[in-house]
């Protein structure tokens, strides 16, 4: 096995060396003034990385991985009696349904197949036949590589006076959000995917009329607006994860010296775009036209004759690892992504790795 393994599942990711050296900071206490600035700093940034204005937007920083961010969202920001429409075409939107049932939350599902695109049609008679307070929606579906388009949802929603909360776990520093136009109450949101941070802290952005006029807590460890008063004032309710937080301030300001979010989302259409033309040289066909994917993750069917374990295998005696599909979807499909410190000769030793599949030996 290569020394060098590259990670080419949708989180974590592969770190940069400055990413990994602001791990070993000095230890810091949360409840110094050197952490208040730390945790400033960051959440400014992240607000710096769609250019939202500081005095409609607040990000609220957790110790938690992105579905800690899902949850602390939902249930944080549907109101109190409030009536929350769910849709479904993936797992993650699956699990913004369970968050809703776990926690008594009102809400009813607009489900789909795993990786058909958002029916507006049933969607908007829906809403029109009833009143939602908040529509949840994910924005980039890591189960099959779809990219939501959110804008004719978010038309909708306007329309029957419903805002979205939006899982943004995998698209957040990468693909376009217009968070104003969109009409967003949240996002949801983490470190270690399209930032290149490390596992750990994830975040909600929202707006601060709502986290100043929240519903009666739903959770203790998860009450954005408990986060919100204290994070506003430099403090912090629990104890967070201090390394992590270096590390993504580290990435922040990494992303911004690369040329931001733009360029971020540059470089993964260029290293995604060969991997698709490669695989497809190859006869490996990806699950969806380029045009619904995201620029973050492409799902492929597995090769004839191949199963997914031992394509795994291979690609890791090669340095890769790789994602299987999710639920019934482990037998045909195999997930790639780009994110994270992975360069153009990366890709085409994962070329290579693919090619010598039909070489002796391999499986």
């Amino acid at each position: 096995m290569n020394d060098k393994c590259i990670l080419l599942n949708p989180g974590p990711v592969v770190l940069s060396e400055r990413v990994r050296r602001a791990l070993f900071k000095p230890d810091l206490c949360h409840r110094e003034p050197e952490f208040a600035e730390l945790q400033g700093r960051i959440r400014d940034n992240l607000l710096r990385v769609y250019g939202l204005e500081a005095d409609e937007w607040a990000a609220v920083l957790l110790t938690g991985s992105g579905t800690s961010a899902m949850e602390a969202m939902v249930t944080s920001l549907t109101p109190d009696n409030g009536r929350l429409l769910v849709i479904e075409n993936g797992v993650y939107g699956e699990r913004l349904a369970r968050i809703a049932a776990v926690h008594g939350i009102h809400h009813e599902s607009l489900h789909h197949e795993w990786g058909a695109p958002i029916d507006l049609g049933r969607l908007e008679a829906l809403l029109a036949a009833d009143r939602f307070d908040r529509v949840a929606v994910v924005h980039h579906e890591t189960t099959t590589g779809r990219l939501n388009d959110l804008a004719p949802v978010a038309r909708l929603c306007r329309e029957h006076g419903a805002r979205l909360l939006v899982d943004g776990v995998s698209s957040f520093g990468a693909e376009a959000i217009d968070f104003e136009g969109w009409g967003l109450s949240g996002l949801a949101a983490t470190a270690n995917k399209c930032l290149h941070g490390v596992p750990g802290v994830s975040f909600v952005l929202a707006r601060r009329q709502e986290l100043e006029s929240p519903p009666a807590p739903r959770t203790l460890y998860l009450d954005l607006s408990a986060y919100y008063r204290q994070q506003e004032s430099g403090g912090t309710p629990f104890t967070q994860s201090v390394q992590c937080f270096y590390a993504l301030d580290e990435a922040l300001a990494e992303l911004f010296d690369e040329g931001g979010r733009p360029a971020r989302q540059r470089r993964y259409l260029e290293l995604a775009g060969r991997v698709r033309e490669g695989l497809e040289a190859l006869g490996i066909e990806p699950l969806l036209p380029a045009g619904d994917s995201s620029c973050v993750l492409t799902a492929y069917r597995l090769p004839e004759g191949i199963g997914y374990p031992a394509l795994h295998d291979h690609l890791k005696a090669h340095g890769f690892v790789i994602y299987a599909g999710q639920g019934g979807l482990e037998k045909t499909l195999f997930r790639i992504s780009t994110m994270g410190a992975i360069d153009k000769a990366d890709i085409e030793r994962l070329l290579q790795a693919f090619s010598a599949l039909s070489s002796p030996g391999a499986p």
